[in-house]
């Protein structure tokens, strides 16, 4: 079986890995974010043409790779889908994890509250959900992806976490979106989403045991890790290579 390369920034981030996945994925069969939300992000120039990748890997430039959002990624669906926009090949090219979790509004309604009620000790978070997203990854009670293969059941596990969590989110002034327009906004996004959801796990250990080139793509750097970054100034996730 083949192994999977990895890409990681060795500092806080912009140290210019999109362009080096750029140059290096034209050799690989797949590349796979592995980590990290939409508060991340690659810019990059071709034939003149700016694209700004922030959730896709940098690899959909590559005609000819598979491009993976892993499991570990965090992923705002509206984000998602306004990004999308700057490609019409993404068909067999772009997969996205079931079990990656999913931001949504609520997410960063609480992430700007919170960072407000920080004041002076506002630890500098892009406001996207990303914290508040993988928090609750952590406590066991996120919405990943898949979920919205049943829009009933995924309304319903909202409705609930909003009835769990009343006093802690009316103090902060989060409150459930009006749960038409809450259907309405979920239906939306399974219908451009879940043709590109996957269980991209069985995907990369496929092309592994068909010794096939893969390779991984880090966000941000090593010193915003969460468990070996410069804490509390780090990100919500493992952006060092043994995270991928």
């Amino acid at each position: 079986m083949n192994t999977a390369d990895v890409i990681v920034g060795i500092q806080w981030g912009d140290e210019g890995k999109g362009k080096i996945v750029d140059l290096l994925a034209q050799k690989y069969d797949m590349v796979c974010r592995s980590q990290g939300g939409h508060n991340a992000g690659h810019t990059v120039v071709v034939d003149g043409k700016t694209v700004a990748l922030h959730l896709i890997p940098s690899g959909v430039l590559n005609p000819k790779a598979k491009n993976i959002i892993g499991n570990g990624v965090v992923v705002s669906p509206e984000a998602l889908i306004k990004e999308m926009k700057q490609f019409d090949d993404l068909e067999d090219r772009l997969f996205i994890s079931d079990s990656a979790h999913m931001i949504l509004g609520f997410h960063i309604a609480i992430d700007l509250a919170k960072e407000k009620a920080r004041g002076s000790r506002a630890i500098g978070t892009t406001g996207r959900g990303i914290g508040p997203a993988y928090s609750e990854k952590i406590a066991r009670s996120g919405i990943r992806m898949g979920e919205l293969n049943n829009i009933p059941t995924l309304i319903s596990k909202i409705d609930e976490y909003f009835e769990n969590n009343k006093a802690y989110l009316n103090a902060l002034g989060v409150y459930k979106t009006n749960k038409e327009d809450l259907k309405i906004e979920l239906e939306e996004y399974a219908k451009k989403l879940l043709p590109f959801i996957k269980n991209t796990t069985q995907m990369i250990w496929k092309m592994l045991d068909e010794n096939k080139r893969v390779l991984l793509e880090g966000a941000q750097g090593t010193l915003l890790d969460i468990d070996h970054g410069t804490y509390p100034y780090v990100t919500s996730s493992s952006t060092i290579s043994a995270g991928a």
